[in-house]
C-alpha cells in the first residue's frame, strides 16, 4: 500500500488504489541517489520533473500473487510473481528465493531499477512455508523448495541485496 507520508491515519481508505497510477508510480521507482533525502527516502519515483520520494518498513516491491503459467496474464507460460496491485509482474525463479535470517522473512528477485530484490507478502509465504525443507536443521534458512515437483536449491544470493535494500 502506499500513502502520503503525512498522512496521520495509514489504512485502505487513505491509500493509494488507481492500479494505472501505482503501476506508472512503481515503473519509475529506483535507489535515491539524488543527492537530496537520501537518508530519509531511499527510494523516489520520477515523473517528468517531479520526484516522489519514499520510504518503507522494509522493501518498496511487495509481491502478492503468483500466476500460473498459460494464464490470461501470462501468455508465455511461465509462472510470473506480481506486484502493485497485479499490475507489474516479474518471472518466478523459485531456486532464487531467499529467507533473511534477522527476520525470517521471503523474498525473490525484482526489478532492477529498485535494487534487484523484492519482499513476498505474508500470505504468499504462509502458503508456501510447507514447501521449504530444512536439510542443515531448523534453525537455519532453508535449503530447498518444492516447486512443481521438483526440489530447487536455494542459492541464498539475494541476501547481501536484501541487506543492502533495506539500509
Amino acid at each position: 500500500q502506499l500513502f502520503l507520508d503525512d498522512a496521520k491515519v495509514k489504512n485502505f481508505i487513505t491509500c493509494f488504489k488507481d492500479i494505472t497510477f501505482l503501476s506508472f508510480f512503481f515503473r519509475h521507482l529506483e535507489r535515491n541517489r539524488s543527492g537530496r533525502y537520501e537518508a530519509e527516502f531511499p527510494f523516489l519515483s520520477r515523473c517528468g520533473r517531479e520526484r516522489n520520494f519514499l520510504r518503507c518498513d522494509d522493501l518498496p516491491v511487495v509481491f502478492t500473487h503468483l500466476l500460473p503459467g498459460h494464464s490470461s496474464g501470462n501468455p508465455a507460460g511461465n509462472s510470473v510473481l506480481t506486484y502493485c496491485g497485479s499490475g507489474l509482474v516479474v518471472p518466478f525463479q523459485p531456486a532464487r528465493l531467499t529467507v533473511l535470517p534477522e527476520n525470517g522473512r521471503l523474498y525473490h528477485p525484482g526489478p532492477e531499477r529498485a535494487g534487484g530484490v523484492g519482499l513476498v507478502s505474508s500470505a504468499l509465504a504462509s502458503r508456501w512455508s510447507s514447501e521449504f525443507r530444512f536439510l542443515e536443521g531448523l534453525d537455519r534458512p532453508p535449503t530447498h523448495f518444492l516447486w512443481e515437483g521438483k526440489s530447487h536449491r536455494l542459492s541464498g544470493e539475494l541476501v547481501g541485496l536484501v541487506r543492502e535494500g533495506r539500509a
